[in-house]
């Protein structure tokens, strides 16, 4: 009786447990879906048909707009007394640049003294000249004669005038060097206490406007008939690597340069932050444009791995693909994609290689 009694009960408990395993759901798998934390700094980009555009790198320099470049000489010899700019010194247009006492300014302050005596002269001879004709005394002939000296004396005052303006001449013997225009001092070959020669023919002061610069860049003789007017430019220099500054080819040289076998050309550049420093070495990227056409995402949504390329293509928080792609080029930061996707599907730009391994796992 004990043995039959037992047998059931265990019979009973492997029902029992059987019975409870067939009740336990196996856990549902979820898809990946994008949080809604990740999902607000996730950006996206859709996959456009754009003309194929080239890019060409060619090294050059940072140049001063020769346009807004003056040298300034020295209009008169004498010592120097004081130099009130220095190398790198923004300036102002009228701003003193130097003073130099001059001997040759008190020539020019007496052909003024001079003129301005004449011209009184000249003038009283025609005051007499015209009482003397209407007293009878006098001839006209003798009053146009003397009509004539003033009209010699007013042209000598006017000459004489227009020197000592050309020489700044105020008070004394004392010469100064004026900055002709807004600009950067660039250039500087004069000291206090020099003696400056009458007949020197070297300028003492070089300023620049560089509101605007210049990228002059060297062209390789195998490149030239890549080169035209109008191309977009892109400038980077060594001072500022990260920076990009934007312009176009204003101006191709025709000369080569026997010695570089290097054709030049500028490129205009907006300088206003002052950034761009003249006589900086420079990298000149140049980009033309194909007439036929391919599909195109910024070159940050490529992913690569395992010697392939991917992007991660954006449909809906829960319908997220990796999709491989074939490139066809690259320029800068647009990639140019042969197959893989499709007009008009969105890419993710940025957090796509967290979601690419969460989804490759």
């Amino acid at each position: 009786m004990k043995q039959l009694i037992i047998i059931p009960t265990v019979v009973i408990g492997l029902f029992s447990c059987s019975k409870n395993e067939k009740d336990v759901k196996a856990p549902i798998q979820k898809g990946f879906e994008l949080s809604n934390t990740m999902y607000a700094t996730t950006k996206f980009a859709k996959v456009e048909k754009k003309f194929i555009e080239n890019e060409i790198s060619f090294f050059g320099k940072i140049a001063a707009d020769k346009n807004n470049y003056i040298d300034v000489f020295p209009l008169v010899g004498g010592n120097v007394l004081s130099v009130n700019a220095e190398l790198g010194d923004y300036v102002r247009k009228g701003q003193v640049l130097a003073t130099i006492r001059s001997t040759e300014l008190a020539e020019v302050q007496k052909d003024v003294s001079d003129a301005k005596t004449d011209l009184v002269v000249a003038q009283n001879n025609l005051r007499v000249a015209k009482e003397m004709y209407e007293g009878k005394l006098t001839t006209e002939k003798d009053v146009l004669e003397a009509k004539s000296q003033v009209k010699k004396a007013q042209d000598q005052m006017q000459r004489a005038n227009a020197v000592s303006t050309v020489y700044n001449v105020k008070k004394g013997n004392i010469y100064s060097v004026l900055a002709p225009i807004n600009g950067y001092i660039v250039h500087k070959d004069i000291n206090k206490d020099m003696q400056l020669r009458s007949d020197r023919s070297d300028n003492i002061f070089d300023v620049a406007n560089t509101k605007e610069v210049w990228a002059i860049m060297n062209i390789n003789e195998a490149d030239i008939d890549k080169i035209h007017l109008g191309m977009k430019a892109e400038v980077s220099t060594l001072t500022y690597p990260d920076k990009t500054f934007f312009g176009k080819i204003d101006k191709i040289f025709k000369i080569i340069d026997p010695n570089t076998n290097a054709m030049q050309a500028k490129v205009i550049l907006d300088n206003s932050d002052g950034l761009l420093i003249p006589d900086s070495k420079a990298t000149i990227k140049v980009t033309s444009t194909d007439s036929t056409t391919a599909l195109a995402v910024p070159s940050k949504a490529v992913i690569y791995d395992d010697n392939r390329y991917f992007v991660v293509v954006f449909k809906s928080r829960t319908n997220i693909k990796v999709k491989e792609v074939k490139i066809l080029k690259q320029v800068g930061d647009v990639t140019y994609i042969s197959e893989g996707v499709s007009e008009g599907e969105e890419v993710i730009t940025n957090n796509q290689l967290l979601i690419y391994r969460s989804l490759i796992v």
